[in-house]
């Protein structure tokens, strides 16, 4: 059935866009208002500019909150800009706490103060305890619709107290325990609960051993504590081991999401929100801004070129050659580069281990240069009939592979150190090491040679 749905969902949105075309928004309300939130933000998100609007204005009062926080960053802050303080206070008690944040973060100063002014007292404290803390941190993740209970009730009591709720938070796979101060103490799974005798207390049966997130802890830390013990909630606590709220695995989800986008765009130089259907000129000054720089380095790379104009006037041959050096110098350094930021992220790459690493990837250097640099020799000598230049382009491609692997891996731990993200800077400065080494290795042994 999952594969069927999915198979589905792009017909859907051909539909609902053919509809738009031909203007037929009645039927695509009625289809956009039937889809599931999530799917009706992706749908929204894979429209273009124009479409978007259009979509927005037909999706109905009740389901635009939770189709808001289904949203990406860019466009919940675009439409949430277009709704005014007393409508986005009203999503305070239909939306999580971290997904309103979310929305309140994308707004001017004046319009965010002007939503919480508008909002319950009990909800404006709620969601001004949130904005206090970073983003990227555990307080800026979690939500306080939390479960508590006290360790000295009985399992019976707890049955009772949660009969109570007409419904529980999405994602409650435990409840936590804590004392008369709120402190932390540990969790009640709900599993445990069903099996246990109504008379034990919960003292009991209670999970002591949860090691509960601190409040200010960052994002990737979480991540990997969630990828670790596979969790499906963890507890929040501040300095003193007050249960502040929980992060659940959705919004780990999103932080791991959010991590490979921002690898993945950073290697281009581009904005990990960057929208795929940005307006002309919200995208143009992004990317100018990425090849600018990019060929500031070129620049560097061509000046060694110029510094062996005359080897290359005499022996034209050297200018056919020289790009094959570069390039597989280039290759290879983001092979190491990317396995070594992908190590940094994941949190794999530690002191203690960097050294065997970098042995590692020197000795793969080594292997592929040598084992490249005979296949590029022997085509050079069988091309041009020189086996001078075979001896001159082998030597400098195990060079330039050598240099690069040891640059790959190490140039991402030297960015970090200067706060500089390896995942954006590291493929500029490791092209422009290649270029510039095997150009001057290449271009430098042939005038030796050839002088």
């Amino acid at each position: 059935m999952p594969a069927s749905n999915e198979s589905q969902a792009p017909s859907v949105n051909r539909e609902v866009a053919d509809l738009l075309d031909a203007g037929t928004l009645q039927q695509a309300r009625y289809m956009l208002n039937g889809m599931a939130p999530e799917d009706a933000a992706h749908l929204i998100e894979s429209s273009p500019p124009n479409s978007r609007a259009v979509l927005w204005s037909l999706v109905d009062e009740e389901n635009r909150s939770e189709l808001l926080a289904a949203l990406g960053e860019e466009l919940k802050g675009q439409f949430a800009a277009d709704m005014d303080s007393e409508e986005l206070a009203a999503l305070s008690t239909e939306i999580e706490t971290d997904d309103l944040v979310d929305i309140l973060q994308q707004l001017p100063g004046k319009a965010s103060y002007d939503v919480l002014q508008a909002m319950s007292v009990q909800d404006r404290q709620r969601v001004s305890e949130a904005l206090s803390y970073p983003e990227n941190t555990a307080g800026g993740l979690m939500n306080t619709d939390t479960v508590t209970v006290r360790p000295m009730h009985s399992i019976d009591v707890v049955m009772r107290y949660l009969r109570r709720h007409s419904e529980i938070p999405d994602m409650t796979d435990n409840i936590f325990v804590v004392n008369r101060k709120d402190e932390f103490i540990g969790t009640l799974p709900l599993a445990r609960i069903l099996v246990s005798d109504p008379n034990n207390t919960v003292r009991e049966i209670m999970v002591t051993d949860i090691e509960p997130i601190p409040v200010m802890m960052n994002d990737a830390e979480i991540a990997k504590r969630f990828e670790r013990r596979d969790w499906v909630s963890a507890p929040v606590v501040d300095e003193n081991g007050k249960l502040l709220g929980r992060i659940t695995i959705d919004d780990i989800v999103d932080v791991i999401r959010e991590d490979a986008d921002h690898s993945l765009m950073g290697l281009a130089g581009l904005d990990e929100e960057e929208d795929t259907f940005s307006p002309v000129l919200k995208t143009t000054p992004r990317r100018a801004i990425w090849l600018g720089i990019n060929l500031l380095t070129t620049f560097i790379a061509a000046s060694v070129i110029n510094l062996f104009q005359d080897a290359i006037d005499k022996v034209v041959v050297l200018a056919i050659l020289m790009p094959i050096v570069a390039s597989m110098g280039g290759v290879a350094g983001t092979q190491t580069l990317t396995i070594v930021i992908r190590g940094l992220a994941v949190g794999h790459i530690e002191a203690h281990n960097f050294r065997w690493l970098l042995n590692r990837e020197f000795m793969v250097g080594v292997i592929n240069a040598l084992l490249w640099s005979v296949v590029v020799a022997i085509a050079a000598v069988l091309w041009f009939g020189d086996i001078r230049i075979g001896a001159i382009i082998a030597t400098a491609m195990v060079i330039t592979l050598v240099t690069a692997a040891i640059a790959g891996a190490t140039l991402p731990l030297l960015l970090q150190r200067f706060n500089i993200d390896p995942a954006i800077a590291g493929g500029v400065v490791l092209t422009t090491v290649t270029d510039v080494v095997g150009f001057m290795s290449f271009l430098g042994l042939a005038t030796l040679v050839y002088a």
